[in-house]
């Protein structure tokens, strides 16, 4: 599996231009929920409502998306919409809901058993849905409320950061890479987070560099000489990390994830061990980059394509 960077998958499609606002359907799909739950989340003033197009239909950019994950990622973990709206502030909705299944044409014995082995699966799926919502209380409670939202693989790779070392921004970013990636590739990610928290020059230098990446906006051309310039600065400063990345350990510790996952994940028997294991009701990469909206001016967008074939040519250098 592949390891993202900061710019996650717009380096590894460095042709695709993300779309700066998506309509409710991709907002959906890309959060995992239903265009009517984001509509019910504009009705009780859980999520603002954004601005309409000129076709009268409602867009979302990159904020709205952030805020939709971590009220999926929340309700996911069985706490209340009402709460979530009240405390965002902070707190989540949902809870496992399964219906009993119900046996149609079927009489006797051979019905009865039909229905209870199918109620027993249901009851078997409620308790393990409440286990995996108190096993997200208690990582909540113990790694702090958006933190302990993340999965506990990726939790686990940042228990050894000191408090207050990681920012907003790094949390968000962890929990995009962790939808389009999995648990495995934000746990990875989180390797840029745990150098940069504990190489305070480095961090300073990606500060730099983000400020930079920023000062390309709508009004900066795309063949600007700035926009080679700070992709330079990006592509030496990723270099830089990378060095800092292999002499701290880290790289070892990064591969260690890798047989710790396979060793809790093996592959089924008919499963092809080649090809890159997804979760269900997950898609694949390159849909969820469609789906996930940036928005970056054209500057920007050529900023990263610029440093992502530096970094190939890099690569390739011998």
């Amino acid at each position: 599996m592949s390891r993202p960077t900061e710019e996650g998958s717009l380096l590894m499609y460095s042709s695709f231009i993300p779309p700066r606002q998506v309509k409710i359907g991709d907002a959906a799909a890309f959060v995992g929920t239903t265009p009517r739950a984001i509509r019910h989340y504009h009705e009780i003033g859980l999520l603002p409502e954004p601005e309409r197009g000129g076709d009268d239909r409602r867009r979302y950019g990159y904020e709205d998306m952030i805020r939709l994950l971590w009220i999926r990622r929340m309700a996911d973990a069985g706490i209340a919409l009402d709460d979530i709206r009240d405390a965002f502030a902070d707190t989540a909705s949902g809870g496992a809901a399964a219906a009993a299944a119900a046996s149609a044409g079927a009489d006797g014995d051979h019905g009865i058993a039909g229905i209870l082995e199918r109620l027993e699966k249901t009851l078997a799926a409620q308790e393990a849905e409440l286990r995996r919502q108190r096993t997200a209380v208690q990582r909540m409670r113990t790694e702090g409320s958006r933190m302990g939202l993340l999965s506990d693989f990726v939790t686990g790779r940042l228990k050894s950061l000191p408090e207050g070392s990681l920012r907003q921004a790094d949390l968000d970013n962890m929990l995009v890479i962790e939808r389009i990636f999995g648990p495995l590739g934000a746990a990875v990610n989180a390797t840029r987070y745990i150098a940069l928290a504990t190489h305070p020059e480095l961090r300073e230098e990606s500060d730099r560099v983000d400020a930079a990446e920023e000062t390309l906006d709508d009004t900066v051309a795309v063949d600007d000489p700035r926009v080679a310039q700070v992709a330079a600065e990006r592509h030496a400063f990723e270099k830089a990390l990378e060095a800092v990345i292999e002499e701290s350990g880290l790289a070892q510790e990064d591969d260690a994830l890798f047989d710790t996952w396979d060793a809790l994940h093996p592959p089924a028997p008919d499963e092809d061990e080649a090809g890159p294991r997804r979760e269900p009701g997950s898609m694949s990469a390159f849909e969820a980059t469609g789906k996930m909206p940036y928005d970056y001016s054209p500057a920007r967008l050529r900023c990263i394509q610029l440093a992502g074939e530096l970094a190939m040519a890099s690569d390739k250098a011998p």
